[in-house]
Parts: structure tokens; C-alpha cells; sequence
């Protein structure tokens, strides 16, 4: 199969300059990449052909006998004008890895953060910590200072972060001048790895802190004052910047994230804003219709008008007295649910009394009526 014009295979004109030129391959080798192109089974062959038009087009001498030859300057060990020292360019392809090398901080970004040469590789940031916080629902209402404890690594005051012993100063990692990473070529690839020398970190300690071996840091507890907002619900986050784990050699430092746990009440169910109260109600004061005291969460006492003929789940709100909303606005509702208690235990009397007021209340039960209503026409219903 006849091989396709370089420049056409670059998308580029014939008197494209090496910026243009290596723009257009710059795009092809994105769009072609075989990584990127996973269901194109031509992805990998239209890649090695951009990489071999680059190859050339990219080198002066090369460019100048294709222009001239054609395809036919690179076969047969043909030499021609132009050629290097040592008789022509030679058979075969063209190394595949160099075009590909040449643009692979373009494709995939330089050393740490596009530093080139030796200058070295930004510290590394600490890590990000967590700490659970737990809290009652009575400190969720009133918000509160909490001081935690955090075991944590902080910078080494001995040597000042920079685990160097001292006051020397870390040098540059020879094997990888600074860039916290090494090159290895593999086929047409160029595979890039932690260098093994500094572990990444660009620099090397030739005499290390004799207190934190060379890391800059040490461990140690820490206490913390944390204002907890009025409002806070399980799943609160609160970030506390730069209190989190510090840098490895004078890195920044990490943050601290409080994640708050609101425990369960035994009065109290919190939804959202709305807090619901199960208030227990004699069967005489639901029949009767009377007033009853109930807590509200901010240790006070509030008193609910109870209807005469209240059943129970019957609810009445209390506006306001539930909790803050963490993010402005008013607060939330207090619902009063009511649990119409039966009586136990009850003395010879207590029974008799029941009994006749048993007798007397047959009309005064609307909701049994209806039920037994029902029931009788379903049970009359399946006889027919």
C-alpha cells in the first residue's frame, strides 16, 4: 500500500514552518493516541504514521530530501544532497520514540507543574486529616467551643522543616536533576515513573535531622479550639485551613475537616429545622379536652391546649421552638404528637366505672363505628 504524503498525514502544507509543523502533530498524536482511541482499531497504525511523518518533517536534512525524493530518500540507503555525514538517511522507519518524546511534556504536562531543567520540584503538600466530631442535640441548638485533640505531623522545629541537620540545605537529586521523576523509553513510548533516588520529592538530604530523619515533620497531638455554629446536623462539614497534616521538607500544609455527628435525643427527633416530641396523654384528658407542660429544646417548658376527643398521632405545632437553620433564616417548628395512653392495673372500682361508661358510650366512638360498619359489609359482601 502506497504510503500517504507526510505532509497531508500532519494536516499541514508543504511550506509549513517547524512550529506549524509540530502543532499539527502535536494534534494528531492527541486525537490518534492509541490510550484515547481504545474502540479504533486504526488508532495505533494512523498513530505510528504521524509519528514517522513528524520524525522527518521535524529535521532539517530529512525535510529538505523528502521535498526533493519523496518517500523514496528514506529507501534503499538512498543518499542524496542534504544527507548526513556517513551516506544518506538510511533504510527502514524512523525511530517512532524520538518523534513521540519530543512533544510528551506538550501531551501530557512537564515535571511537577511544567518545571524544566534542574530547578527543582515544589515540596509536597500534606495530607488533608479527618476527625469525627460527636455532639448532643442540645450543643447542635446552642452551638458551643469545642477544643479537640489531633494527632498529627507538624514541622520539625529543630531543623525548621527542612530535614536538613544543621541548617544545611537539601541538594538536587542527580538522578533526576530536580524533576521528582525519570524517563524511560519503551517501544515508541516514553514512560515516566517516581524517581527512585528522592522518592518524588526532587531533592536529596545528604545529612538528615537527626529528630525527624530527614522529613521535616514530626508526630505529634495537637489541641484545637473549633467553634461549632447553632445548626449543625450530622454530616456537617467544617474545614479548618492549614491545620491539617504538614508538607513533607517545608511542603504546605494540609487541612483539617471536622465532620459532625449529631447523637440521638431521648425526648427529641430532629427533620431538618422541625423537631417532634411523643407526648403520652391520659385517656380521660383526650376524652375531656385539658392542658398539658412539654419540654422544648432549649431547656424550657411550653403548654399545649389538648382538644376534647383527641386520638392518638393527633399533632400540634409549637412555632419556633425547634432548632436554628444553619444558614440563616428563622427557625424551625416543634410538633406535639399525642399518644392516648390506656389505663393499667386498675382497682375493682376503676373496672366497674369502666364497664358503665362501657355502656353508655356505645354512640360516642364514631371511628369504631365506621370500622365495624365496614366490616359488616365486607363479611355480607362474601356470603353473597
Amino acid at each position: 500500500m502506497a504510503k500517504r504524503d507526510y505532509y497531508e498525514v500532519l494536516g499541514v502544507s508543504k511550506g509549513a514552518s517547524a512550529d506549524e509543523i509540530k502543532k499539527g502533530y502535536r494534534t494528531k498524536a492527541k486525537e490518534l493516541h492509541p490510550d484515547r482511541n481504545i474502540d479504533n482499531p486504526n488508532a495505533e497504525s494512523q498513530f505510528k504514521e504521524a509519528n514517522e511523518a513528524y520524525e522527518v518533517l521535524k529535521d532539517a536534512d530529512k525535510k529538505a530530501a523528502y521535498d526533493r525524493f519523496g518517500h523514496a530518500a528514506f529507501e534503499g540507503g538512498m543518499g542524496g544532497g542534504g544527507g548526513r555525514p556517513g551516506g544518506g538517511f538510511g533504510g527502514g522507519h524512523p525511530d517512532m520514540g524520538s518523534a513521540f518524546s519530543d512533544i510528551f511534556d506538550d501531551l501530557f504536562g512537564d515535571f511537577a507543574g511544567g518545571q524544566r531543567g534542574g530547578g527543582g520540584r515544589r515540596a509536597a503538600r500534606g495530607s488533608d486529616l479527618r476527625y469525627n466530631l460527636r455532639i448532643s442535640l442540645e450543643d447542635a441548638f446552642a452551638g458551643m467551643q469545642k477544643t479537640i485533640n489531633v494527632p498529627t505531623s507538624v514541622s520539625c522545629d529543630t531543623c525548621n522543616g527542612s530535614g536538613a541537620e544543621g541548617g544545611s540545605e537539601p541538594t538536587t537529586c542527580p538522578t533526576c536533576s530536580g524533576m521528582g521523576k525519570v524517563r524511560a523509553q519503551q517501544g515508541f513510548f516514553t514512560v515516566e515513573r517516581t524517581c527512585p533516588t528522592c522518592s518524588g520529592i526532587g531533592q536529596i538530604i545528604k545529612n538528615p535531622c537527626k529528630v525527624c530523619s530527614g522529613a521535616g515533620r514530626v508526630e505529634k497531638d495537637r489541641a484545637l479550639s473549633v467553634n461549632i455554629p447553632a445548626g449543625v446536623e450530622t454530616g456537617t462539614r467544617i474545614r479548618l485551613a492549614g491545620e491539617g497534616e504538614a508538607g513533607m521538607r517545608g511542603g504546605p500544609t494540609g487541612d483539617l475537616y471536622i465532620f459532625i455527628e449529631v447523637s440521638d435525643h431521648k425526648l427529641f427527633e430532629r427533620d431538618g429545622t422541625n423537631l417532634f416530641c411523643r407526648v403520652p396523654v391520659s385517656m380521660g384528658t383526650a376524652a375531656l379536652g385539658g392542658s398539658i407542660e412539654v419540654p422544648t429544646i432549649d431547656g424550657g417548658r411550653g403548654r399545649v391546649q389538648i382538644p376534647a376527643g383527641s386520638q392518638s398521632g393527633r399533632q400540634m405545632r409549637l412555632r419556633s421552638k425547634g432548632m436554628p437553620a444553619l444558614r440563616g433564616g428563622g427557625p424551625g417548628d416543634m410538633f406535639i404528637e399525642l399518644a392516648v395512653e390506656t389505663p393499667v392495673n386498675l382497682t375493682a372500682r376503676q373496672k366497674e366505672l369502666l364497664r358503665e361508661f362501657a355502656d353508655l358510650s356505645e354512640e360516642n366512638n364514631p371511628e369504631s363505628s365506621s370500622f365495624f360498619s365496614s366490616v359488616k359489609s365486607f363479611w355480607d359482601s362474601m356470603k353473597g
